[in-house]
């Protein structure tokens, strides 16, 4: 069907439909924001027709089944109502227990989705550019901050010469990517509400020749545009939360796979990263190891302490 407006196509057959249509068809008119998340047979039992009634509704409507017209019934839902509705709509009555199952299911079933769908060649082509491209930047905004900040922080133990972009400006974005070249790469991670400085920073990528990779939800996301080796992960629920579990695993799968095909380097970046934390202590208050030694809760940061004058106040040691 065209870009028509769901509810005014159903409202215009409204005449001709049949009493068990325009049972169905009052239903989701009054009741959209529950019907959107029914199966064509719980639809039915709730309106006392057959599975197979709703389903002739549908093709009645043009659609070429009921999965269809509850896609295109999702797409007017998302529209026309917030993602505070969204969410009570989904969880109303649930108890927190139920809550957090059926968050974590939703999150389990992403990654399943993830697995089923990406792409294995595009993995290994992304895997093989982070490695050879002189130095990475990575963007992410919003919501898919802690992502590019996640990646960024492994790929800099692993091999360096890594840019996380942060800024709150597209001026700000140009100035850091200002010696992009076809030597380097780019990473944009973006999910809806998909991001306009992510993707203005992957064509300024694109146009200097670097080597862009995007990391999103679909094919028809606008990151594709710009990028030449694309990783999908589902990210979508029905809340005011976005989901973020599918994207992250895959960003630990690009970080695994890379430090399998570069094992020595990243045995010696991560031995000079030890003994750095050693020589300067950077762990001594930090980071508790309770197996290999006794915890140092209480160790002063300095060894000569302060001491207090008579009126309390803190006075430097001189001795």
């Amino acid at each position: 069907m065209g870009k028509r407006d769901f509810m005014a196509e159903m409202s215009e057959r409204f005449s001709r439909m049949s009493k068990s249509q325009k049972a169905i068809a009052s239903y989701i008119s009054d009741h959209y924001d529950e019907a959107v998340f029914m199966t064509a047979a719980k639809l039915g039992e709730a309106l006392h027709v057959s599975e197979s009634t709703v389903v002739r509704f549908a093709l009645m409507l043009g659609y070429d089944g009921y999965p269809e017209f509850q896609k295109e019934l999702a797409g007017w839902v998302k529209q026309h109502i917030t993602g505070v509705q969204r969410m009570g709509v989904k969880y109303a009555g649930s108890t927190q227990s139920e809550v957090l199952t059926s968050v974590m299911q939703s999150d389990m079933d992403k990654i399943r989705d993830t697995i089923e769908h990406l792409d294995p060649s595009a993995f290994e082509t992304a895997v093989d550019i982070i490695l050879k491209a002189k130095k990475v930047y990575i963007s992410g905004i919003r919501s898919c901050e802690p992502l590019a900040d996640f990646l960024c922080f492994y790929l800099n133990m692993m091999r360096g010469e890594v840019t996380c972009i942060k800024t709150t400006s597209m001026s700000e974005t140009f100035e850091q990517m200002l010696r992009i070249s076809d030597k380097d790469a780019f990473i944009g991670i973006s999910f809806p509400r998909y991001s306009m400085r992510t993707l203005k920073a992957m064509e300024f990528a694109n146009d200097r020749n670097a080597k862009v990779i995007c990391l999103t939800d679909s094919i028809h996301s606008p990151m594709c545009m710009y990028s030449s080796c694309n990783l999908f992960a589902r990210s979508d629920m029905v809340s005011i939360v976005d989901s973020l579990v599918a994207p992250l695993s895959v960003i630990n799968a690009l970080v695994v796979a890379m430090c399998l095909k570069r094992p020595a380097e990243v045995k010696n970046s991560l031995h000079t990263l030890e003994e750095v934390w050693n020589s300067y202590q950077v762990y001594l208050n930090d980071e508790i190891n309770f197996i290999d030694e006794e915890p140092m809760l209480n160790y002063p940061l300095r060894k000569e302490g302060r001491k207090k004058s008579q009126n309390g106040e803190a006075q430097p040691d001189r001795n």
